[in-house]
């Protein structure tokens, strides 16, 4: 049992940190006064009155919704490269360049989504606005599969494979292209909030909140692997074999049912105004820095009386960042003028003067900038799992017995069950070895962690390449050549390179979102988030401008390109080699930047050797003497 709340615990932090949430999860504040007043405000709704906190009777509302649009979400984008290139005939290039520009703006709506949430609105309202723009993006989407109208004519196997279907018209693919743009819109709303607005139906103060607070997570967690198996498997398998209609309809009438969950729970949230967003204090060091730009910074590491260093407000941030004179420039953004103080203390321009604090919490993202960076890349061949190793699992043997076909869609259920073997594995067996050996809390660092989920990108590229070369010899040179271009291989044969990729995942996804999460200060976790959350809107953007150039740069007289409609007259495998050797270079640079990074510190020193996990055996031996100098 305990491994299994181990592992609910640790990947509950996966996805639900993915999201954007603001406020910390747990926290314990420093005396009785401050718990007192973060109770008061987490117990007040809207209108300021008094209200005990939702708790557990809130709970069935807030999950449904969030389960719901993940089901209408994934259940549309599992099977989608079929229905682009079945039912609206367009060319894989197209269609997967549709995918990965939707994917990237779905990826990167949650940030604006969370700033909006945050500054102005609240997350209850944010939700709202979001889940009727959901409901209106899958009535969209479904009615280009129900309506005549908006599809193009249908067209058998055979005339797909002799290219003589008509493809989508413009108007055909602007009305699917809107229904796109209302999901994206709808995902930036409830993604980032439907976390934390579950977190704030429990008093984190008290021992019951918290444990509600754990449990909600592992609920959360349990809830969306559900979503994942059943839109993998039962919805890819109505879609792909029964109806395009029904698959579509399914998630949308569940998309309707989360809109009135949500609104029969409004008299039993709780719910917290906003507070301002994090965005707004990064703003304010930039802008303040550039308006000193011109001023010399004193000499020596003198805070008091030339640096705003007020002490710490508020209930959301626990602990203080020391001064550092990385990225100097920006400590003038505190450096204190005459006139830029009140009597009592305070700024009288918060856009002129900012605390040593909103220094190095901007400090923070700079140095996590360039790891962020190599992530980017390092989920460049996970995009290519809802693309490419579709169009290769269509030209293989797709039968388990006789009459059963497996859905393309559905193979992506293979890197979901590698993972949720692997992480128990890894949490209960693995660590515990690893920790004897390197005397690590985590067996290995955040930081190697990610750096293997790299090399497992690269592997399982290299895999795809060498299981496409076959597939195409097969389909070149069979006697009996199939009239629909299928290869006599089963598609099982992709099992490697799906399985290479779940062990991606488990290393570098889990690996980076623990790491953002540490390195930011407890208030800036929704930066952290955010920041996940656009690595994967940026790759799903490199994999598409990568796709373009590949299909325009070999093209020749003589033959067609790599990533032409006829996989087996292309050579996919070549581009999945491309992948890997941009992946290489990737883990080059990402070794490079991960052994110049500074972890963020405390202003306890013992705090700030525990920070140190991934640092050098010198800079780990000086922070231990200065611990024991300091004893």
């Amino acid at each position: 049992m305990s491994g299994a709340e181990d592992k609910g615990k640790t990947v509950s932090l996966s996805f639900g940190s993915l999201l954007c949430c603001r406020s910390g999860f747990s926290s314990t504040s420093s005396s009785t006064t401050e718990k007192e007043k973060n109770s008061d405000e987490l117990s007040k709704n809207s209108s300021g009155s008094a209200k005990k906190p939702g708790g557990w009777k809130a709970m069935p509302f807030i999950l449904g919704n969030e389960t719901f649009e993940r089901f209408a979400a994934f259940g549309l984008f599992a099977n989608f490269m079929v229905y682009l290139t079945r039912e609206f005939h367009l060319d894989q290039v197209y269609a997967s360049n549709i995918l990965n520009i939707w994917s990237g703006i779905t990826n990167f709506f949650p940030l604006i989504g969370a700033f909006i949430s945050d500054a102005y609105i609240g997350r209850f309202r944010t939700i709202a606005f979001a889940s009727f723009s959901s409901l209106l993006g899958m009535t969209v989407v479904t009615l280009t599969a129900c309506l005549a109208q908006l599809h193009p004519p249908p067209c058998s196997p055979e005339q797909q494979a002799l290219n003589q279907c008509v493809k989508a018209t413009t108007p055909h693919v602007s009305v699917l292209l809107t229904g796109l743009c209302l999901l994206s819109i709808g995902s930036a709303g409830i993604r980032p909030c439907s976390i934390p607005f579950g977190v704030d139906q429990f008093d984190a103060t008290t021992d019951e909140g918290k444990k509600g607070i754990n449990s909600f997570f592992n609920w959360y967690y349990t809830s969306f692997t559900i979503v994942l198996l059943i839109t993998q498997t039962v919805v890819v398998y109505i879609q792909d074999s029964i109806s395009w209609k029904i698959g579509f309809a399914i998630p949308t009438v569940c998309m309707f049912c989360s809109i009135i969950l949500f609104f029969v729970g409004t008299r039993i949230y709780v719910h917290v105004k906003p507070e301002g967003s994090i965005f707004s204090s990064i703003g304010q060091v930039l802008v303040a820095a550039y308006r000193k730009r011109k001023f010399e910074l004193p000499s020596g590491k003198q805070v008091d009386g030339v640096f705003y260093d007020p002490p710490l407000s508020g209930t959301q941030i626990l602990s203080k960042l020391p001064f550092t004179n990385q990225f100097r420039t920006l400590n003038k953004a505190a450096i204190i003028m005459e006139g830029e103080l009140n009597q009592d203390g305070s700024r009288v321009n918060e856009w002129k003067l900012v605390s040593i604090q909103q220094v190095e919490e901007v400090k923070c993202l700079a140095r996590i900038f360039p790891i962020w960076a190599a992530g980017i890349l390092g989920f460049t061949s996970m995009a290519q799992q809802g693309t490419f190793t579709i169009s290769q699992a269509l030209k293989m043997d797709r039968h388990l017995g006789p009459k059963f076909q497996i859905p393309p869609g559905s193979l992506s259920v293979i890197s979901f069950m590698t993972i949720g073997l692997w992480v128990p594995f890894y949490d209960r067996v693995m660590v515990p070895a690893l920790r004897r050996v390197t005397k690590h809390e985590g067996g290995i660092t955040l930081l190697q962690r990610i750096g293997i989920g790299m090399v497992f990108s690269v592997l399982s590229m290299i895999a795809a390449a060498l299981v496409e070369k076959v597939r195409r010899d097969l389909a070149n040179s069979n006697p009996n050549p199939n009239p629909l271009g299928i290869a006599p291989m089963s598609v099982l044969w992709l099992a490697p390179q799906l399985v290479l990729m779940g062990m991606c995942e488990a290393f570098n996804i889990i690996g980076q979102i623990e790491f953002y999460n540490r390195q930011f200060p407890e208030h800036m976790r929704s930066i952290a988030n955010a920041l996940f959350s656009c690595s994967f809107a940026g790759s799903s953007y490199v994999s598409s401008a990568i796709v373009t150039a590949v299909h325009h740069a070999t093209r020749t007289h003589s033959h067609p390109d790599w990533l032409t409609n006829n996989i087996n007259a292309g050579r996919l495998d070549y581009f999945y080699y491309l992948i890997a050797g941009i992946g290489v270079l990737n883990l080059i640079y990402f070794l490079y930047v991960a052994q110049r990074y500074h972890y963020k510190g405390s202003v306890d020193l013992l705090d700030k050797a525990q920070d140190m996990e991934l640092a050098s055996k010198g800079e780990l031996d000086y922070y231990s003497a200065r611990y024991e100098d300091s004893k």
